[in-house]
């Protein structure tokens, strides 16, 4: 006889149990999710926008991961970076927002980078990742919208001129792409 495989617990059997909570419990369920972690509340308030600038914590962790104190022996991480983008995405995901920290995560990493002479391939690599999923994002929202940030991403590319890797004559190719006159 086989033993049956034990699954991990899914999202399916979560939304059964839910079937079960009565509006009190639930309340009691999503308060302490609230108030077990910054993430939460974040995505929280995100998704309710509430709040003056819910872009803030989002932006908080770009910046850190991205702009670490070298002082402090603090590292860089493109993939927590990267997290907080999407994590925005999972809780409201506004293309404004999305446009907004696209273009901060290029501005941070672009001028951490130059700062300090960072020469990381990888780095390097997200960055022009990045970079190209703000132009397409920018690409959707209205027109009146769009030059504040265009401006934004030239001086990105200005700056990743100094970087090396071929990043900044990249970046140039991806603004004529998307038909962007600098």
């Amino acid at each position: 006889m086989t033993a049956a495989k034990k699954t991990s617990p899914s999202w399916s059997d979560v939304k059964a149990k839910l079937a079960d909570v009565d509006r009190s419990g639930l309340l009691g369920l999503l308060q302490d999710l609230y108030a077990a972690s910054k993430e939460n509340k974040a995505f929280l308030h995100a998704r309710f926008t509430l709040g003056e600038n819910v872009l803030k914590p989002y932006k908080a962790t770009i910046d850190r991961w991205l702009n670490p104190d070298v002082f402090k022996n603090q590292s860089t991480s493109i993939a927590k970076a990267k997290k907080a983008v999407s994590d925005y995405n999972k809780a409201i995901g506004k293309a404004e927002g999305l446009a907004e920290l696209t273009v901060f995560f290029c501005e941070r990493a672009s001028s951490f980078s130059n700062d300090i002479g960072l020469q990381d391939e990888n780095y390097f690599h997200s960055l022009l990742y990045m970079f190209e999923q703000a132009l397409k994002i920018i690409a959707t929202l209205p027109e009146p919208e769009r030059p504040l940030f265009w401006a934004r991403l030239d001086q990105v590319c200005r700056v990743s001129h100094n970087l090396g890797y071929g990043v900044g004559d990249n970046m140039s190719d991806l603004l004529a792409q998307y038909d962007f006159n600098h």
